[in-house]
């Protein structure tokens, strides 16, 4: 992985062209308790090449002051993303990306602004087309970390409805972060990433159910990429989506659940792949 990891780099390095106007808008969408800030190699290095990047933090999530443990629906955890989509002129495209749970909001955003979104682009995310409407749809599409131990001994939660209720936000416990979601990446990060990730609010997340209206989500390119190390969403439960709605390309990161993190390179690599063929 060493050695691919640098040829990599030395190929961007190669093939880099000077920053050229209308280059590609990404707008980078995280996962559950993450935020803006776990996309910052990435960031510096589409902007080093010219592209136009937003890193958005979702309702609660990244400095978002809103205390997750409020936010019980998807339309409202979700509101960020949309009215960023809102706000934007009829004639701009954006190409969406999402990791993890993030892809829950990129399907959002591809069923209600298909217009807007030029190409979806889903890093081991949940990618299902109407969101958690069967009970294969939850087997498919939430972390199962029962390997780790039972879910009360794997996370932290909180029960912003009473003690006795469901619990309404969750994060993996610190003492457990390294080991289930950034095993693979640098020390640094994962060191970072233990100090600012904040619980994710799951009752929102699992009622996250999507209107077809029309085709127009169907008109959206989509790109799967797949993590193959992954210990967070396991490598058949992504096949899965990717079988059951089947996305134009497929590609495979040697990474754990977070290659922002542990392949910058190769990652960076894949979406300027994808800006030059859309």
């Amino acid at each position: 992985m060493g050695e691919e990891f640098v040829d990599m780099k030395l190929e961007i390095e190669k093939t880099k062209v000077p920053p050229q106007p209308q280059r590609a808008h990404f707008v980078l969408i995280h996962g559950i308790g993450g935020g803006g800030w776990c996309w910052y190699k990435i960031r510096s290095l589409m902007e080093n090449s010219g592209y136009k990047v937003t890193c958005l933090d979702l309702k609660g999530a990244g400095i978002d002051q809103a205390d997750p443990n409020t936010i019980v629906s998807f339309d409202e955890y979700n509101k960020p993303l949309i009215d960023f989509l809102s706000s934007l002129p009829d004639s701009e495209q954006v190409i969406l990306v999402g990791h993890s749970a993030g892809g829950l909001s990129v399907t959002d955003a591809t069923h209600k602004f298909p217009k807007k979104v030029k190409v979806a682009v889903y890093i081991a995310a949940t990618m299902l087309r109407t969101g958690f409407v069967t009970t294969q749809d939850v087997k498919d599409g939430v972390p199962d970390l029962s390997d780790f131990g039972e879910f009360a001994d794997v996370y932290d939660m909180g029960f912003g409805s009473g003690p006795d209720q469901p619990p309404t936000s969750i994060v993996v416990k610190k003492s457990l972060q390294r080991k289930i979601i950034y095993h693979i990446s640098p020390l640094e990060d994962s060191t970072l990433a233990t100090m600012v990730l904040r619980p994710g609010p799951i009752q929102a997340l699992q009622s996250a159910r999507f209107k077809e209206e029309g085709e127009g989500a169907e008109n959206v390119p989509r790109i799967y990429i797949r993590t193959a190390y992954d210990r967070v969403m396991k490598t058949e439960q992504q096949d899965a989506m990717i079988r059951k709605w089947q996305p134009q390309h497929v590609y495979t990161l040697e990474s754990d659940h977070s290659p922002f993190f542990s392949a910058p390179f190769a990652l960076f690599g894949l979406l300027l792949k994808v800006a030059a063929s859309f």
